[in-house]
């Protein structure tokens, strides 16, 4: 198992919550930028999930001296044409809440009525930035459809109106456990533990 420690770029809550979850179950130990004290904001100007992933991972590596993990991770809806994509934290204004960013989303939807095309998918992007420059990088996605209401009171972002294919409930509904299983972010982080070892393998970091 890796025990090596790394710093965390991703500063949304609910995120750094659920990948030291997913990344101690995987033997990896990490900082967040809140344990480090650093308070910068990272402008995310990618067009990219992983252009995007790697501006962050590069930044807090540069400032902590640490190899940095970061997350960039979003909502992609068929009838939407993609959005919210890589703007799913700023759909439909900054000033939103989760809740009010959900409710929003289903009101662009209100009158696509039939559930196979509200079909939709989370894409997870994980991007670990080295000292020496080097990066690894692995994705994961989570297909399912968007509800016509927000259900349950778990999880964060899009949870409550998405229901991954396979679940009568959405992930808002799902335990922690069920969650991380078949999620976007779990899926890309089991993938990068994958990468991560056979780069550690005969690497110093």
């Amino acid at each position: 198992m890796i025990n090596r420690i790394y710093a965390l770029a991703t500063a949304n809550p609910g995120k750094v919550k659920e990948m030291r979850e997913i990344l101690s179950g995987l033997g990896i130990e990490v900082l967040t930028r809140e344990n480090l004290g650093i308070n910068v904001e990272i402008e995310e100007t990618g067009t990219t999930f992983i252009e995007n992933a790697t501006l962050k991972a590069t930044a807090i590596c540069e400032i902590s001296e640490m190899p940095s993990i970061a997350d960039d991770s979003g909502l992609i809806v068929e009838a939407l044409d993609g959005k919210p994509g890589v703007y799913s934290s700023s759909f439909g204004g900054e000033e939103l809440t989760a809740e009010a960013r959900c409710i929003y989303l289903l009101k662009q939807m209100e009158k696509i009525k039939n559930i196979e095309q509200r079909r939709a998918k989370f894409v997870s992007t994980i991007v670990c930035a080295f000292r020496d420059g080097n990066t690894l990088s692995a994705s994961g996605e989570c297909s399912g459809i968007i509800t016509k209401s927000l259900i349950g009171s778990g999880g964060f972002g899009y949870d409550p109106v998405f229901k991954p294919d396979g679940y009568n409930k959405t992930m808002a509904e799902l335990s922690v456990d069920e969650k991380n299983k078949i999620s976007h972010r779990g899926k890309a982080l089991r993938e990068f533990s994958k990468l991560l070892q056979s780069y550690t393998a005969g690497t110093t970091v």
